[in-house]
């Protein structure tokens, strides 16, 4: 029995700002509860590591292992709330991480592959085939099929594991909702990219599924996120802490989720995500088609669409060269090189992806830096470079680009980076209060009440810093932004 729709949630008007909504995020390391209310305030949040079974290019985690993690950190988070407050729910997970569940009549799905983690890498040859002859409604999107898509590994996992006739394919977020509610659900459409949905339909293509060796019986029902799956049910309510009857909606891509938290949800709006590596993610009204394959784009609950890329620059280069450093230190320092006396690409390894693609693409360094400060602050402004091209690179596809951009990650710890990046870009850099994807998902529950996703993060995403360009300092940065554009160029990175 498949849950898609229902009667109208238990929720309160927009302006309730008492109810407390719950997001779930799924992660790699582990497992994440917020509890906030209508007005962004996070009242409670609890945490479950989980563990993982790496070789090689083998990456598996116990699916099992996601709902007692679940269990414990839902438990943990909703201890002292007022249960009665607790209107809704949804639930994150990585991208493209697929298994194969089976249920007998109306029970929850049961767990039956393995579950092939978003990037386990075994899948080669099935990306091939699948390559061969994509979906129309996958080029819309910009989705090119990869070694790390769901539906490839889903074609692995038929082949090397002993999958029943009967089962279906699954999401790592749909174990915990079938669970919370007691029955199959279905998948959403955000989770369901990378296993080959038709984003402008939000169906599967059923005809290249089947000639890939997916036979449409394997397929679960497709909704948008956002779409009532159910409510939670007795045996659930005990177990996790979540009152029974509390409304389980469809989530979204831990990625997805992250934009959501950042409150970037208008047209023209973009988020920076600032770790390791760096991730651009907007709001257009259309899809963004990008010839050289380095954006592809979600689709949003609301209508609009969210292209994005991943470029593999980032703070991993700073970890990498200065790792233990005093960086409040160099900071400070750095400030005093703006630009600084060289030029640097800020890679770790080989390839880059975004903005542009080019798998022999290494970091350089291009004159000498006069010392550990100058070479920390061309790493800076490096990395502000490429967030610069990213911008450029969408406008170029069409995209409109707003006068702010919002600002997540690890990088934001640092106010002088935030400050330098304003410079760069020319427009103010916003830093939200709360990140965390599990903060998106429930921003995505309270859609419920607020009637579209973007006037829900409109009332719940607060607002922890803004910083606005130096004009002395941006054209002064802005004529070391042209010299390294250039120096990509030279090199044929750039047409």
């Amino acid at each position: 029995m498949e849950h898609g729709g229902g009667s109208s949630p238990r929720t309160g008007s927009g302006g309730d700002h008492e109810a407390i909504w719950l997001g779930v995020d799924l992660g790699t390391q582990g497992v994440r509860v917020i509890a906030a209310t209508g007005d962004g305030q996070v009242v409670a949040r609890a945490g479950v590591a989980l563990t993982s079974v790496r070789d090689g290019h083998r990456h598996e985690q116990d699916p099992e292992d996601w709902w007692s993690a679940f269990i414990r950190a839902a438990g943990s988070a909703t201890r002292d709330l007022d249960s009665a407050r607790i209107r809704g729910l949804s639930v994150c997970s990585t991208s493209g991480t697929v298994l194969f569940v089976e249920s007998a009549g109306d029970e929850p799905s049961r767990p039956v592959s393995p579950a092939l983690m978003y990037d386990d890498g075994r899948a080669v040859e099935y990306a091939d085939r699948i390559g061969r002859a994509p979906a129309p409604g996958w080029l819309t999107a910009g989705a090119r099929p990869q070694v790390t898509w769901g539906l490839a590994k889903a074609l692995w996992l038929l082949d090397h594991a002993d999958v029943p006739r009967r089962a279906r394919l699954a999401h790592q977020a749909d174990v915990v909702t079938s669970r919370l509610v007691g029955v199959p659900v279905a998948t959403d459409w955000s989770h369901a990219l990378k296993t080959g949905v038709d984003l402008e339909t939000g169906e599967w293509p059923v005809d290249v599924l089947e000639r890939c060796g997916l036979d449409a019986a394997r397929l679960p029902a497709v909704v948008p996120p956002g779409a009532i799956l159910g409510a939670v049910g007795a045996g659930a309510a005990a177990l996790t802490g979540i009152p029974a009857g509390t409304q389980v909606f469809a989530g979204l891509t831990d990625g997805c989720a992250a934009q959501v938290a950042s409150g970037a949800l208008a047209v023209g709006s973009w988020n920076f995500v600032l770790g390791t590596t760096l991730v651009l993610k907007g709001t257009t009204k259309e899809p963004l088609r990008d010839p050289s394959g380095a954006v592809y784009s979600h689709r949003s609950p609301d209508g609009t669409w969210w292209p994005g890329g991943a470029s593999s620059a980032g703070a991993g280069a700073l970890a990498a060269e200065f790792g233990g450093a005093d960086l409040a230190s160099l900071d400070e320092a750095a400030a005093a090189r703006e630009p600084a006396g060289c030029l640097r690409y800020p890679l770790v390894g080989t390839g880059e992806r975004f903005p542009f693609r080019r798998t022999d693409a290494v970091g350089f360094t291009v004159g000498s830096p006069r010392d550990d400060a100058d070479r920390y602050a061309a790493l800076l402004q490096g990395v502000g470079f490429v967030e610069r091209l990213s911008l450029d690179h969408v406008r170029g596809l069409g995209a409109s680009v707003g006068t702010s951009v919002r600002l997540t990650g690890g990088g934001t710890r640092s106010a002088y980076w935030c400050q330098l990046q304003a410079d760069i870009l020319g427009g103010e850099v916003v830093v939200p209060e709360v990140a965390d994807g599990a903060f998106g998902m429930a921003v995505l529950a309270a859609r419920s009440a607020y009637g579209s996703l973007e006037d829900a993060a409109a009332k719940m995403v607060r607002i922890r810093a803004r910083f606005v360009p130096r004009a002395e300092v941006s054209e002064r940065l802005s004529e070391a932004y042209v010299r390294w554009r250039a120096e990509l160029r030279s090199r044929g990175w750039l047409s």
